[in-house]
Order: C-alpha cells, then structure tokens, then sequence
C-alpha cells in the first residue's frame, strides 16, 4: 500500500496510556507507561497521547520521559481548556522531537451547564485556550468533548473559531459511545461541508464504545474523510473502552477493497502489545475479543476444522502471523533449553533480556515439572506473572498451606514478605480462598472492598494453569492483580497481594483533580 495517495493516509492516535489507563484499576507505573511508548512507536503509531500533565506529578513526568525517550511518533498532551493545564502539557512535551498539545472542552449543553458559560463565552474561551495552545506549540489539536451532542450549528461555530486560532487538528468526540456509523459519518461530511477552513485541517474521530460500535464509528468517519483514528490497545479505555487500535488498522488491511487506506502500523507487533498492556493494566483480554482474543483463530466446529485444514481462508479472513502470532501451539517441555525458550517467548511477542530470561528459564522448568504439556497460553501466563511479580514489591507471598474439606470451617497458613521482613499467621475462612485472604487481611489491614474475583484454566486438564483476577476498591481507588499457578489457591493470594501492592502503589500517587472529564 505503499502507493496509497497522501489523501488517505491515516493516522492513528494511540491513547492508551491516557484515556486507557483511566480504566478503573487499569493503573501503569512509569517504567510500564515508558516501555509501551517505546512498543508503540516501534510499532509504527504516529501520534502517542502519552497523558495528563496536569493531572499529578507521576502523569507530567511520565509525558516528559516519553517525550525525550521518543524517536519517530508525535508525542502529545491533554490539557482543559485553561492556560494552566496547557502550560503543564507544553512543559512536559516540549522536550519531545514532535511535540503536540491536545485542549479540549465539553459543547454539548449538558456540558455547558456544568462549565456555566453561555455560547458565546466558550467560544471566547476556546479562542483564548487555541491561541495560547499555538503560540507555544505549532501542532495544537483541539476536541469538542461530546460532539455528537452538540447542536449542529453550534458545533460549526466552535470548530471555525478553533482552526482560526490555529488548530491543525480538530478531534471529534463520540463521549459517550452515543452515535452510530451512518451518523458518525454524517458529522464528519457536514464539518468539512460547513466549516471554512475545514479542509485545511485533519479531522479526527474519538469513539467509545458504550453500545459496541466504536469501530464502526470510527471508520464510518473515515469513509467520510476523517483522517486520524484515536484509539487504544485492547480498546481499553473509559467505561466500555475505546475503538481498538487493531480491530481499525487490521479492518483497513482485510477489506481494502472497499477502504482503501494505508497505515503506518507494522501488524506483526500487535500481538506482543496487546499481551503487554493486558499484563500491565490487570485487564485480561477476553477470549472472543476480534483480532487478539485466544479464540479469534480457533475452531471447534467439525466443518470449521475440516475447512481450515484444506484452506485457511475458507474461515479465516486473516493470518495469526499477520499480527504476530505463532500458529502452533505446542512444543516446549520440561527437556527444553534457555535457547529454545528464548526463541519461543519472541515467537509470542516477548523480546527477553538475559536477566529476564533467567527468571522466566526458572519459572518454565518448575511449571514444566508439574504439568505433562506445556502450551502457549501457559507461557503467556508464566510471562504475566513474571512482570507483575516485581522483586520491589512490598507485599509478597512466602508460603502458604490451607486445610479445606466438607468439613468447616477452612484454614491457611501464610508467611507473607513485608518490606522484607517475614510475618506468619494461621486464619479461618468459608473455604480456602476465603481463609486465605482474611490471612493476608490480618498482616496487611486495609479496607479495599473485594469488587471482583475470578478464575479461569489457561489450559486444559487438571494439571492446567489457574489465571486469577482480582479487583479492590479502597476510598474511590482501584487496584486489580493477576496471578497464575497450578495451584489455584496460590494463584489467588498472589492475585490478591498483588492488588494490594498497587493500591498502595495508587494511594501514595499524588491524586489529580477528583473531577476532571475528558473527551
């Protein structure tokens, strides 16, 4: 597609590490949100949201590090319509060798009722914050948070008076995952009909995906001539997600017959980004997720299995190694070396140091030892547990033994690490996970309510590997851990301890404004 007219080029926007990591629980720490920038724009993204500036102090050193880390992508910013946010994100992107500010505020009237400005006042504030934006940095994007909302008359207005202050890309937000496709497109069309100016810019399309059909917006909006997609790993995002960085760059690879634009992305790397985000938010991909999921290339059906076996193509509209996925699934084993490990872990997205290798090589050979066959999902788990078992963790699991049976009640007998120090206790529970975290409640008080706990098998047969997922709440914070063990109540205290180190991890992060919206 290297032939493709500049005209439908398409930019893709990642905001993972923004609008993405604003998942309740989804929380990266800075060397996790610096490693992502650097897969992304490996990977080929051109324009990286890499935060919130204004938002803490973690937010605006992350964003700077990225900037000065960053090769090819423009490294972007999000600021409210208020000189001190833009100010914040300006010193923290300037340092990037492409720097852009993204302001934004909420026209649509429910909005303006919070922000209590008439019409006229907001575009006095968009001209201000625009100007402002521009005269620091010559990339300025600007969004309508809630555009499908807004009047359509108004919506002309605040957009002219955007690109008149210097805008040189107007962003339109589906906040609320509200519009559908022919709608979607219908806005864009109308904006470059309408607005002078319009075609002098690049329009871009933000979609959510409250009624499943953030995809479809998005490239509904591009049919129509948007020329940028904002959308995240995974799709993760704000209460349902966002449009699906892979769904939308692999949809515009499958049928290019009927959308006929090119990408910069290098589809092989999306597999490993995709594992590497699910493993740092705590947000597991689900199994019949399009592109990445662990069922988006399996077939039970016999006549299904019969078809792909003569040609992939009679159920298969892509190839697992189009986005960077190994088709077979079976070859490692207990008499397999650090080599072959190495090579297997790059089949599966994951790029290992020595160091790393050498924890990952212990960690294969026990779990090779236990099971009679070991699979790729049962590396991927080994390889997220690896990550997420952090040597500087606070709180880590030391042993532990419970006594369970029909007869009640349950016990575990738990030594936990604390800052380095072993501390042992023996509680009683309704069965051994609940045994289990009271005596992990009893060495570390806190008071996060369980919001979520849940276990599914990696593989199959009773020696398979349990993955468990945990969700707490503590004062509006959110913390989720993952963890994984044949043994399925291990898997559940490593889960649950690892849940409360990042919610000490969050509680000690300096808090943003409680109340701060984005598009």
């Amino acid at each position: 597609m290297t032939d493709t007219p500049q005209q439908d080029r398409v930019l893709i926007f990642d905001t993972t590490l923004r609008d993405g990591e604003q998942s309740p629980g989804a929380t990266m720490t800075h060397d996790e949100k610096l490693e992502i920038a650097s897969m992304l724009d490996d990977m080929g993204v051109d324009i990286i949201e890499a935060g919130f500036p204004i938002a803490s102090e973690g937010d605006f050193e992350a964003v700077r590090d990225i900037a000065k880390q960053s090769r090819n992508a423009v490294i972007c910013g999000l600021a409210r319509a208020q000189f001190p946010d833009i100010d914040r994100a300006w010193e923290a992107v300037q340092h990037a060798k492409h720097p852009r500010i993204h302001t934004f505020i909420g026209t649509s009237p429910l909005h303006r009722d919070i922000t209590k400005l008439t019409q006229d006042e907001m575009v006095e504030r968009i001209e201000a914050t625009v100007t402002h934006a521009r005269n620091l940095c010559d990339n300025v994007q600007w969004s309508p948070m809630d555009a499908t909302r807004t009047e359509h008359d108004y919506l002309c207005r605040v957009v002219e008076m955007a690109i008149k202050c210097g805008a040189t890309t107007i962003n339109i937000p589906d906040t609320v995952g509200y519009t559908a496709p022919r709608e979607s497109a219908d806005l864009i069309a109308m904006l470059l009909e309408r607005v002078p100016g319009a075609d002098e810019i690049v329009f871009a399309t933000h979609c959510h995906n409250d009624l499943g059909m953030a995809t479809a917006n998005a490239l509904a909006a591009v049919e129509a001539g948007a020329r940028q997609i904002e959308c995240t790993i995974n799709g993760l995002g704000e209460r349902a997600g966002n449009t699906a960085l892979e769904e939308v760059v692999m949809a515009m690879r499958v049928r290019n017959d009927i959308m006929p634009y090119a990408t910069g992305i290098d589809t092989t790397k999306i597999m490993g980004l995709s594992r590497k985000v699910a493993t740092v938010s705590g947000f597991a991909v689900q199994y019949n997720k399009a592109v990445v999921g662990k069922n988006a290339f399996a077939h039970e059906s016999g006549i299904h299995q019969d078809g792909v076996l003569k040609n992939a193509e009679t159920f298969e509209i892509m190839r697992p190694e189009d986005i960077g996925l190994n088709a077979t699934n079976l070859v490692m084993g207990k008499h397999s070396g650090r080599a072959a490990l190495r090579a297997k872990m790059k089949e599966l997205g994951y790029d290992l140091g020595d160091n790393q290798l050498k924890d990952v090589f212990v960690r294969f050979k026990a779990l090779a030892d236990r099971k009679k066959e070991v699979y790729d999902d049962d590396l991927i788990a080994l390889m997220r547990d690896s990550d997420l078992d952090a040597s500087h963790d606070r709180i880590q699991v030391q042993f532990l033994r419970v006594i369970c049976g029909t007869e009640a009640p349950q016990s575990a007998d738990l030594i936990l690490s604390i800052d380095g120090k072993e501390h042992r206790v023996t509680a009683q529970g309704d069965g051994p996970v609940d045994a289990t975290f009271n005596a992990v409640k009893q060495l570390v008080p806190h008071n996060g309510h369980l919001e979520l706990y849940q276990v599914h098998a990696v593989t199959g047969g009773t020696d398979a590997q349990a993955t468990v997922s945990v969700r707490l709440q503590e004062a509006g914070h959110i913390a989720t851990g993952q963890a994984s063990d044949t043994d399925t109540v291990v898997a559940s205290a490593k889960a649950y301890v690892n849940a409360i180190n990042r919610l000490m991890v969050r509680r000690e992060k300096t808090k943003p404004e409680s109340e701060i919206q984005t598009a």
